[in-house]
């Protein structure tokens, strides 16, 4: 490695033509990052003091085999975005300075003869920046001042206006060539048989716009292939996905995207920032070569486009996708891509599938209706296949969701009929979503609600700054306040119209009749109001439970009759049962006491918390085990299944049996002997449910 300090305007003038590998990542420099370097360009121009602005390194290594030739083209490893965006302002300066020289060595053909092109050259020699595919095609266009290509770069494009929109402004044009003949980067240069290019890469990116997940791993999988191969695998493969993606969303979505697919192929939810790090382990333990790994990622990419960007082609499918997506439903992704896959090999039938999909969505939907926490979901999703008998698909799947325990529960027709009725459903997060799903449920000719406004039938008037009207607290009755307060934002109270400023505040009576109104609507959520005379809580109730059993269809239960459920029940590790009686010290008093008041504090955690009498100990879990009782003559031994670093115990009381064998679950232990402590205890006792709860 040889690094120099050097004129960031001399090293593009002496570089015969920079060229960015096919590995590295397209041109993504936004606004904000381009906004910071002409802010400091300003400043360093305008400070006659300031001899120079560092504005990062340029890491490149000679084509071909690396030999120092006055032709040989460099290949950028790191600095492509700094690069690219002073030639996107070179380029704009140029076509604002005209034909005058604003300062020595900044005419308009000095500009694009130093720095931009090599005007005695021809063909793809002429250009000093190679960049990749569409953003070169985009550059190149900008420099010889043609129109641009129907798939142009958005950020060459748009950071190319920026600074052209910037340099209208006359009086900075000599500013701005003074800050630019002070740039400095490092120039790093690599040698093939010293240097390890991969190694540098990832140390590198100090500055700048931070290089995503996915960028590190296309990198990983690319850089140390010789370039015919390199090249192959990036045409065949890698840009497809770019162009699947489409610009916006690769940038934003792919490090999601490789993180669901990482999350089927191990079982395991990579951290956001630790994507590249799970890959290259996963990439390490499997013998697949890069070719056949490059092209899976490309077939998961393919689900995943047809599943969070709405590319599907199968209608039934496309529908289905566009509710799950509305949902916001991303903790479901890997199992989709998961069945996904298994229906392109034909193990799911397409109807399986998409009921499979319906359950999925009724199972967030419900969930979030009943207020049930979400931080268990991803991991449910991501292990939910592994209890799958992928000959009975459907029905494995829908005992699955069935047999999940209570805190990842698949809430039951009578629970969810039972909170959508009282729930606020105008300030749900996804209030579209559930209007238009019951509006349009198996309608041929669905209605979109997009071009409906939601009504609150009776108004939804704050009461602080808007009074509730007169007519409205006269219908209501006595106890107008509760009834509004109670159900104004209930699912009974909600329906669509197209007519939400005339019906305003109006009375029941004149929303129904006039033209427009509840009596000439149809859209199906209005059905059965014309008839009423007036709307009254035992009117809203009323409409809240049948809409409630309508709802219990659109989001259907994962229902399997017992014999079959049966079936999928864990199978029982012999018969025998234990009690009190097989734990004689149970029967002391004291220790009696202690155990009633730490089991009621236990049991009181959660209703998910459940007791089991072993042999041994008493077992209280959630999923698995967080405390073991072992009932002692004087006191209760308890094991809190917590690594002991975790636990915080400012008494100091805990004590680390990591290494001893004990009966119970964990490697903290403390000893429970007065009631007094119980309030301390319990604090432990939380800390090791809360963990198991949040894993």
């Amino acid at each position: 490695m040889k690094a120099k300090e050097a004129k960031l305007l001399n090293f593009l003038q002496t570089a015969p033509q920079l060229v960015i590998p096919i590995y590295q990542r397209i041109y993504s420099w936004s606004l904000k990052e381009c906004e910071q370097l002409w802010d400091d360009i300003l400043r360093c121009g305008l400070d006659e003091n300031n001899q120079g602005h560092f504005i990062g390194s340029v890491v490149y290594i000679e084509n071909g085999l690396y030999s120092v030739t006055s032709q040989s083209p460099l290949l950028i490893i790191d600095g492509q975005q700094r690069v690219t965006t002073v030639s996107l302002l070179i380029a704009a300066l140029a076509e604002a300075v005209g034909e005058q020289e604003i300062i020595e060595g900044f005419s308009q053909a000095q500009l694009r003869g130093f720095y931009l092109t090599n005007p005695l050259l021809s063909g793809e020699k002429r250009y000093k920046l190679i960049l990749s595919q569409t953003d070169n095609e985009t550059l190149r266009a900008i420099i010889d001042g043609k129109s641009q290509p129907e798939n142009y770069s958005l950020r060459v494009t748009e950071n190319f206006e920026y600074f052209k929109d910037k340099l209208k402004n006359e009086k900075l044009l000599e500013t701005v060539c003074k800050g630019l003949s002070k740039l400095i980067v490092v120039d790093i240069s690599l040698q093939r048989d010293h240097d390890n290019p991969q190694l540098i890469f990832e140390s590198m990116n100090s500055t700048g716009k931070k290089l995503s997940q996915a960028d590190l791993i296309r990198n990983y999988i690319l850089m140390g292939l010789e370039n015919e191969r390199q090249t192959t695998l990036y045409n065949d493969h890698w840009r497809k996905m770019e162009l699947l993606f489409g610009q916006e969303a690769y940038s934003e979505q792919f490090d999601a995207f490789m993180r669901h697919y990482l999350t089927v192929k191990t079982g395991d939810i990579p951290k956001i920032d630790d994507i590249y790090e799970a890959f290259k382990q996963y990439f390490r333990r499997n013998s697949q070569s890069v070719e056949s790994a490059v092209a899976d990622i490309h077939k998961y990419a393919i689900y995943y486009c047809a599943i969070a960007l709405g590319i599907e082609k199968n209608k039934h499918l496309k529908e289905i996708f566009h509710n799950i997506r509305e949902l916001r439903m991303d903790v479901a992704y890997p199992l989709m891509l998961e069945l996904y896959d298994d229906y392109q090999l034909d193990i799911l039938n397409l109807s399986d599938f998409a009921e499979a999909l319906r359950l999925m969505e009724s199972y967030v939907f419900r969930r979030a209706v009943c207020a049930i926490p979400t931080n268990s979901m991803n991991k449910t999703f991501a292990g939910l296949s592994k209890s799958f008998d992928k000959n009975q698909y459907l029905e494995s799947l829908k005992a699955a969701f069935t047999l999940l325990p209570s805190y990842r529960r698949f809430p039951t027709d009578e629970e969810f009929k039972r909170d959508i009725q009282t729930r606020d459903l105008y300030n749900f997060r996804s209030r579209s979503y559930w209007l238009r799903r019951l509006e349009n449920h198996k309608h041929k000719e669905p209605i979109p609600v997009d071009e409906y406004t939601i009504e609150h039938i009776m108004p939804q008037c704050d009461n602080q700054t808007e009074k509730v009207p007169a007519a409205w607290r006269a219908e209501l009755g006595d106890e107008w306040q509760r009834v509004w307060e109670t159900w104004r934002h209930s699912l009974g109270n909600l329906t669509l119209t197209g007519y939400n400023s005339e019906y305003s505040n109006r009375s029941f009576a004149d929303k129904r009749d006039m033209e427009g109104g509840f009596k000439y609507s149809h859209l199906r959520l209005n059905d059965g109001l014309s008839p009423l005379d007036k709307w009254s809580e035992e009117a809203i109730i009323a409409r809240a439970k049948k809409m409630a059993e309508q709802a219990s269809s659109v989001w259907p239960s994962a229902n399997l009759p017992d014999d079959i459920l049966n079936n999928y029940q864990p199978k029982s590790e012999g018969n025998l049962t234990y009690g009190f009686e097989d734990h004689p010290y149970l029967a002391k008093e004291h220790v009696q006491v202690l155990f009633e008041a730490f089991r009621k504090a236990t049991l009181a955690l959660d209703p998910c918390v459940t007791e089991v009498f072993l042999k041994l100990y008493i077992a209280y879990k959630a999923e698995v085990n967080f405390v073991d009782v072992v009932p002692q003559a004087k006191r209760l031994r308890l094991s809190l299944n917590i690594p002991f670093s975790e636990i915080n115990d400012p008494r100091g009381l805990c004590k680390d049996v990591t290494s001893l064998g004990r009966w119970g679950n964990g490697d903290v232990e403390i000893g429970f002997e007065k009631l007094e402590d119980l309030p301390y205890v319990m604090s432990l006792v939380t800390q090791a449910f809360e963990r198991q709860m949040d894993n």
